[in-house]
């Protein structure tokens, strides 16, 4: 075999500072439809000013000065309300959508073309030093106020629903929702612009699926009681007569009309 044969290919140019932060202003047009103008944005979205002060900072920071690195990060919280440790590692194409109350730790790694939503925080679980927070994948979404914590890893394309809270490994092209955050969903990711699969709002309801499973439960153990007894089926009329889940309950029963 030939030494041009056995050589790899080389790696591809990292891209400097000024085109990753063109990349973080064109990724916002990408990701939210309210962007109107290039001067609209870089003026009135604290979410990208947030990510303009961490690059700055985390340049900063590598090169060993600490103190002004965190003194441009304070700067930064002070200005748009997001607190972004200089030491956390964030890759390409990073969006936080309305900027407010984003917390991202020290030892937190982010991939490219993550989005975060306002209230989402990446924080620890130890006091010891080392590697404390959260790591996410490409292409994860975190709906708003979602808390990931520890030093977990979130793989690629995952969303985390609203509120969640998650403290566990979560595998690449799942969904995660509720306290503590479980996966209830795996899925293909469908590419929407340029695969970021932005519809964090769709996500399964775990507690109507339980419901529909004690329902058809509840069905079948009847029937069961009906047929020793010599007694007709009971017949609900489609209508539950004593509970009150309300659209709960009507929701899953469509769904176990839907598996069946």
């Amino acid at each position: 075999m030939s030494e041009a044969m056995t050589m790899t290919a080389p790696n591809p140019p990292v891209p400097g500072l000024w085109a990753i932060l063109k990349e973080d202003l064109a990724c916002v047009f990408e990701r939210d439809p309210a962007a109107r103008s290039t001067l609209e944005v870089l003026t009135t979205y604290p979410g990208v000013h947030a990510i303009l002060a961490h690059r700055l900072a985390h340049k900063l920071w590598r090169g060993g000065w600490r103190y002004t690195a965190r003194l441009l990060s304070f700067a930064g919280r002070l200005l748009t309300n997001v607190d972004i440790h200089p030491g956390a590692t964030i890759g390409r194409r990073f969006f936080i959508d309305h900027g407010a109350c984003v917390v991202i730790g020290e030892t937190a790694e982010i991939g490219d073309d993550v989005t975060l939503y306002h209230g989402v925080t990446l924080g620890g679980t130890s006091w010891n030093k080392g590697k404390r927070h959260p790591t996410l994948a490409d292409g994860v979404v975190v709906g708003a106020g979602a808390k990931i914590l520890g030093p977990i890893r979130i793989g690629e394309r995952v969303r985390v629903g609203a509120n969640s809270v998650v403290v566990k490994d979560v595998p690449a092209d799942r969904t995660v929702v509720g306290i503590p955050g479980r996966i209830v969903d795996t899925r293909i990711a469908r590419p929407v612009g340029k695969g970021i699969n932005l519809d964090h709002n769709v996500l399964p309801d775990p507690v109507a699926r339980s419901i529909a499973c004690l329902i058809e439960r509840i069905d079948t153990l009847e029937n069961e009681l009906a047929a020793l007894r010599q007694e007709p089926a009971p017949n609900h009329g489609g209508e539950c007569q004593t509970c009150s889940a309300g659209d709960l309950c009507c929701e899953s029963e469509a769904m176990h009309e839907a598996a069946h």
